[in-house]
């Protein structure tokens, strides 16, 4: 058998330490997931438990070994945000895991930046439209090298960002309304989670605008730290 077209290029995330490369398979988000971040966006964490939400499996942008990304200033907006956040990689396959046993599903760990469109969402949001635009658009989410998960015992994690050197965003990985074990047993009640599936778990308060030129360092205790610099915006 033979393809029509050439199937496209595998998305995939390098691994810290190690010569192989990790495929992605899909990308799934968890909206609100700390609740002063929930709270600066209007929403009462009390009443609104967190939500998932995906983007397309080649809209991940790895890092290369030494940490760093060039990401383009997407189009059709006036105010992209960046959110911090842990991202958790699945190497093992599950449906209705057990919140026991679902860190055994996870493959390593990574801190990525879920960047939104954050004006395109406003939109949506007030027409009652899907959020696709606002979230799923090409490069959104740059990720750092991944973590074994036998090499991050760290239990008190902080999670921060910096854009040009300026503390934006900083929590702990305990802040998690869904903690990890949640987030993929919740998950796996949805959809068939498979070996390659990325979670980005959600993210603390600060998010705020990005502009080309800017940097931003991610960083989650323990884990391989992350740099993404934003280059000017596409011609359209």
């Amino acid at each position: 058998m033979t393809w029509i077209l050439p199937p496209p290029p595998q998305p995939f995330l390098y691994v810290a330490g190690q010569p192989g490369l990790f495929a992605v398979r899909r990308i799934w988000c968890v909206g609100r997931n700390y609740a002063a971040h929930a709270r600066e966006m209007g929403a009462d964490p009390d009443r609104e438990p967190p939500f998932f939400f995906a983007k397309p499996g080649d809209a991940i942008v790895p890092a290369t070994p030494d940490g760093t990304v060039t990401v383009p200033y997407p189009p059709k907006t006036l105010n992209l945000h960046h959110e911090v956040e842990l991202v958790v990689a699945i190497g093992k396959a599950g449906t209705n895991i057990a919140p026991a046993d679902a860190l055994s599903h996870v493959f390593g760990y990574a801190v990525g930046l879920d960047l939104t469109r954050r004006d395109l969402q406003a939109a949506a949001k007030k027409a009652a439209h899907p959020w696709e635009m606002a979230k799923g658009f090409d490069a959104s989410a740059p990720c750092s090298a991944l973590l074994p998960a036998d090499q991050w015992p760290d239990t008190q994690a902080r999670i921060e960002l910096d854009v040009n050197s300026t503390r934006r965003q900083e929590g702990a990985i305990d802040d998690l309304i869904w903690p990890v074990a949640d987030v993929i047993a919740h998950l796996s009640q949805f959809v068939a989670l498979a070996a390659g599936d990325v979670i980005f778990t959600g993210t603390p308060e600060g998010v705020a605008a990005l502009v080309p030129g800017d940097v931003a360092v991610a960083s989650v205790t323990g884990l391989p730290e992350l740099t993404v610099r934003f280059t000017a915006a596409e011609a359209e």
